[in-house]
């Protein structure tokens, strides 16, 4: 879809009180960003690795103007959300899984989301194996240590890595089931149990379009 198309259609959606989301390899310039960011009320951006060199060879493209885009939606005050792909034998060392989350939470913040997506071979990357589910675990506990508040495992049978917990007091605040909201406890944008605010955006997100499965659908 051409960025033109993209804007025009999320500027009057706006007008017509419809929410814009967007699903994206995060290739936007500073200046689309700064373009589309009145129109547009969250983003899913897909950082595929945090090596160049695999950026160059796998993708054919860069990492840094992926990493600046990141950064220009988080200071554009856009939601944004990250899905990474874990790949065999190509971003799946502990090194880059903390590499990855250490700059989401330092850079954007450790409120944003983090989606790690279960990998299996089709196309032309029939030759791997499926990420081990170990694996999966492993990113989710050292993004707890870089401190990321909310990460979630996709591409998975349902399961807690579902979930939303409170980032203070730990309490399951969203129970949720494939496509399914099973329980939501978020009043007002506090959870129930400690008070903890600055929940509304989690609340919100369950009233849109599911940024984690378009994501790790990728």
């Amino acid at each position: 879809m051409f960025f033109e198309l993209a804007y025009e259609t999320a500027r009057r959606a706006h007008e017509q009180g419809i929410r814009n989301v967007f699903v994206s390899n995060g290739f936007l310039t500073p200046k689309a960003v700064e373009t589309i960011a009145p129109y547009l009320d969250a983003i899913n951006v897909d950082l595929k690795a945090f090596r160049d060199e695999t950026y160059r060879a796998v993708m054919k493209a860069r990492l840094a103007p992926v990493l600046e885009c990141l950064q220009a939606l988080t200071a554009a005050k856009v939601w944004v959300e990250v899905t990474t792909l874990v790949v065999p034998g190509m971003n799946d060392s502990p090194e880059e899984l903390r590499d990855i989350a250490a700059f989401i939470s330092e850079q954007l913040g450790p409120h944003v989301p983090w989606h790690v997506s279960r990998f299996h071979g089709d196309y032309r990357m029939a030759d791997r194996p499926a990420t081990p589910v170990a694996t999966l675990q492993t990113a989710c506990r050292i993004a707890a240590e870089e401190g990321l508040q909310y990460v979630y495992s996709g591409n998975l049978a349902h399961g807690a890595s579902e979930n939303t917990h409170c980032p203070k007091c730990r309490e399951l605040l969203i129970e949720r089931a494939g496509f399914s909201i099973r329980t939501n406890r978020i009043v007002g944008g506090k959870c129930p149990d400690c008070g903890q605010v600055g929940l509304r955006r989690q609340e919100e997100n369950n009233k849109r379009t599911r940024l984690r499965r378009a994501g790790s659908k990728r």
